[in-house]
């Protein structure tokens, strides 16, 4: 194996993150800062995600109180004991949350122009994880059953009246979403 050589010139602070790391391993500088570099090239777009304006506009939401921190666990069982007779939801909290999807769609018209752009911030509020499966194609999995109903429907109703329609194929724990 040939071995290139790198010079790097570091300020003060990635200095001192370097000797940190020398420190709390015993490995040497060289095989940091390869491994490092290993490291940044696998995980480069998330390391140059500009996350900051997520963040901000969560932050913002968060602190406002339009949006709250709830336990994943809470949800969950939220949303298993919604069940009227029958075993399906009840007809008034299918009305409540189709009102809130109505809301969310007059709020999505302005912001969103992709199924990635409001798939993606879904999966940041932490409802679903998004994988994009090709140009314009999505897989999309939900945390539980309950999750998956609760935000096909939410998703569905909540995209109506954007600039593209979707096309949903439900699979046992995903589904895949394609904007047309």
């Amino acid at each position: 194996m040939a071995t290139n050589r790198v010079t790097v010139s570091m300020d003060a602070d990635a200095q001192s993150a370097l000797d940190s790391l020398v420190s709390r391993t015993g490995r040497g500088q060289s095989e940091l800062v390869r491994q490092a570099l290993t490291f940044y090239a696998a995980n480069f777009e998330a390391a140059t995600a500009d996350a900051s304006a997520n963040l901000e506009e969560y932050h913002q939401m968060l602190s406002s109180g339009e949006h709250v921190l709830l336990d994943v666990d809470f949800l969950h069982c939220f949303l298993q004991h919604v069940e009227g007779e029958g075993g399906e939801p009840d007809p008034a909290f299918l009305d409540c949350a189709d009102r809130v999807s109505e809301y969310h769609a007059t709020e999505y018209r302005n912001r969103f122009d992709s199924a990635g752009e409001l798939l993606d911030w879904l999966s940041f509020c932490g409802f679903l994880t998004v994988r994009e499966a090709g140009e314009r194609t999505y897989h999309v999995v939900f945390p539980s059953e309950s999750m998956k109903w609760f935000m096909l429907r939410f998703i569905e109703r909540s995209a109506e009246g954007l600039p593209f329609d979707l096309a949903v194929e439900e699979g046992v724990s995903k589904v895949l979403v394609v904007e047309e």
